[in-house]
């Protein structure tokens, strides 16, 4: 049994409960959030996925409103970290100091220094340090990473990925608008699908970035050509500043030799090979979503089980330096090497 705590109780930390209550291994031990209005019920946060709506059952879990208290009275193996985006390096390495197995939300932090605090931190403790991008765990993002490097399809000619959202104004006092807690579109949205392509590509040689101001500060909407030795086309689109009636879009198309290979959460069927003869399917997908998934990662993680490196903290670190690219790219109007 691993006891489990969960920090910050908003759509993510609530997301997070949801997944650890639905497992039998697992021991929610505590839930500490400054926000005395989040823990007064457990009714549920909004959020651009389904699954944190639902009102919660608290019995039983010790909540706490301050950190050290918690970290002092309740009995923790692991902790997830699901705090505004500027609180993430500091608390994961407080934790992890403690001895305490982390998993924090993406993105990783605001900087790479940050990122580097928190990398030693997890090597000097021992512990396990996982970032949440849940993505790389999402079943169709996973068939199509598996359908491409089993490469009976041939290989990868173009993809192009879009991540488009109105506006997220469910956040806590809004955070999630202030470029200065969350890092902007770019780092909080945007770097869903940076990760994966660099998941699935490795790290572009550089950027070509334009993008439109958002008025919370950095940029609002994006459209970047990621370079690679290899002639492919690589692309992604990420925005949030569409009207309310638009609601959320992920979406990929990968083109290969022989099929493509389609994903689209607004449509239904919403995923779909289109093979070069025959006619289009859906093949099977694991179950569960990202959230349910990267959990059962870092627990099989924190229990010291072998795993593939599907998430790495060198991954998520590499995330943020492609994505630190394209806003100077963005911002000179130029292709940019990816430092």
């Amino acid at each position: 049994m691993v006891n489990v705590g969960v920090f910050g109780f908003g759509f993510m930390g609530r997301m997070h409960f949801g997944c650890y209550k639905g497992r039998d291994d697992v021991r929610i031990t505590a839930i500490c959030e400054a926000d005395a209005k989040q823990l007064r019920d457990g009714g549920g946060a909004g959020g651009n996925v389904p699954g944190a709506d639902a009102p919660l059952d608290l019995e039983g879990v010790g909540l706490f409103s301050d950190f050290d208290a918690m970290l002092e009275e309740a009995e923790l193996d692991a902790l997830s970290i699901t705090l505004p985006t500027y609180l993430h390096a500091d608390f994961s390495c407080r934790a992890l100091e403690r001895g305490i197995h982390v998993l924090c939300e993406k993105p990783m932090a605001l900087s790479l220094a940050e990122c580097d605090r928190m990398v030693a931190a997890a090597a000097s403790s021992g512990k396990h340090l996982q970032i949440g991008h849940c993505i790389r765990f999402w079943p169709e993002y996973a068939k199509a990473k598996e359908l491409l490097d089993g490469g009976a399809h041939g290989k990868l000619l173009a993809v192009s990925l879009r991540r488009l959202s109105a506006k997220p104004a469910w956040s806590h006092e809004n955070w999630l608008m202030n470029a200065g807690r969350s890092g902007g579109m770019e780092l909080d949205l945007h770097i869903h699908d940076t990760d994966f392509l660099q998941y699935l590509l490795g790290v572009p040689q550089a950027v070509y970035t334009r993008g439109a101001p958002d008025p919370g500060g950095g940029l609002g909407h994006v459209m970047t050509q990621y370079i690679y030795e290899e002639n492919i086309a690589v692309f992604a689109e990420g925005g949030w500043l569409f009207s309310p009636g638009f609601g959320f879009e992920m979406s990929f198309n990968m083109v290969l030799e022989e099929a493509t290979i389609v994903f689209d959460s607004t449509r239904d069927p919403a995923f779909r090979v289109c093979p070069a003869e025959g006619g289009p399917y859906t093949p099977d997908v694991a179950e569960g979503d990202g959230y349910t998934r990267q959990i059962d990662h870092f627990l099989r993680a924190v229990r010291g089980e072998p795993l593939d490196e599907v998430a790495t903290v060198a991954g998520s670190r590499d995330s943020i330096r492609i994505v630190e690219a394209e806003k100077r790219s963005a911002a000179s109007g130029v292709i940019t090497a990816v430092d």
